[in-house]
């Protein structure tokens, strides 16, 4: 039960750090004047995804691959059947009313990728750096796309579009968020990887499982809290493209700068079973995307029912 409880309060810490780093680091960003867009694009994509970065590489560090890799397959895995399809049951996502087609072929390019090195056996450094290459590349993209969006909104409208955005913000207020991050995040890391793996042990269940089911479900909360609201306004971009840039950034990001710090060997479960699951869940987009359909209480029913199967299956 201490495992648990411990388990849980970790992941409490690496939500609220996480949250804590992104709105010091972006109000910081906008103080120094970097420009918002900029920020969008990096700062906050990369905030976001801390706690799973984290968790990666302690999990590493501690010769626990499979909570490393779980974490990441788990996450892509629920955030589009369990993400999408919970606030599907609550609120119609209007998916026909946005295009994220050049985004949405983006990631399933990465999760191919993903797939194809882990079937090499082991992600090494010459792995992560073939990630990292793809990251920045989409990243580059990104960025002129958006630049050329520019005109279209006006500086101060772009700082209204991030949530975390306070331009009168004092230092003494952002120097607190960035020390609360910066020590909540490795401090939450610790308590997860570390309870989690024995929870693992004492129940028998691999580690790979755990990675895949509590600590996966755990770090995919922020994205989870983000696509209700957005579903509830009827912001179907920010719920599709919150889904599928963190699945991105989760493939190419967390696996490529987890690398740096030791091998992460693959389990053969995830070659038999869970890439293919991820690549499954990721393809289920396609009606959404590319023929305009809206993601209703019945596809929100579908979706959970299937990730609910996923995680049976798991435990079986």
């Amino acid at each position: 039960m201490t495992a648990w409880l411990l388990s849980g309060l970790g992941l409490l810490i690496l939500l609220l750090a996480g949250d804590a780093l992104v709105r010091g680091a972006v109000n910081l960003s906008l103080r120094l004047g970097v420009p918002a867009l900029i920020v969008s694009l990096t700062i906050v994509a990369f905030g976001t995804s801390a706690p799973e970065l984290l968790i990666a590489i302690k999990a590493v560090q501690e010769h626990a691959p499979g909570i490393a890799l779980g974490n990441v397959v788990g996450s892509n895995t629920a955030n589009i059947l369990l993400v999408l399809g919970l606030p599907a049951l609550l609120a119609t996502i209007h998916s026909s009313e946005c295009d994220t087609r050049r985004n949405f072929i983006y990631m399933i390019l990465a999760t191919v990728l993903f797939i194809g090195l882990a079937f090499c056996g082991v992600f090494t450094l010459f792995s992560g750096a073939i990630l990292l290459a793809g990251l920045a590349l989409i990243l580059l993209n990104a960025f002129r796309e958006a630049r050329a969006h520019r005109n279209a909104c006006t500086a101060q409208e772009e700082i209204e579009l991030l949530e975390e955005a306070d331009p009168d913000m004092p230092y003494w207020k952002v120097a607190m968020f960035l020390i609360l991050g910066l020590v909540g995040l490795p401090m939450g890391a610790h308590l997860l990887v570390d309870n989690a793996t024995i929870i693992a042990r004492t129940y028998g269940v691999s580690e790979t499982v755990i990675g895949l089911t509590l600590v996966a479900v755990g770090t995919s909360l922020p994205e989870l809290a983000t696509t209700v609201m957005a579903a509830l306004r009827r912001q179907a971009d920010v719920a599709l493209g919150n889904v599928i840039g963190s699945n991105m950034f989760n493939l190419l990001a967390i696996v490529g700068i987890a690398t740096l710090f030791g091998r992460i060997p693959v389990d053969p479960e995830f070659l038999r079973f869970d890439l293919w699951v991820m690549l499954a869940a990721s393809l289920l987009l396609v009606p959404f995307v590319f023929f305009k359909r809206d993601i209703t209480r019945i596809w929100g029913f579908v979706l959970t029912f299937l990730y609910a199967a996923y995680v049976v299956a798991l435990l079986a």
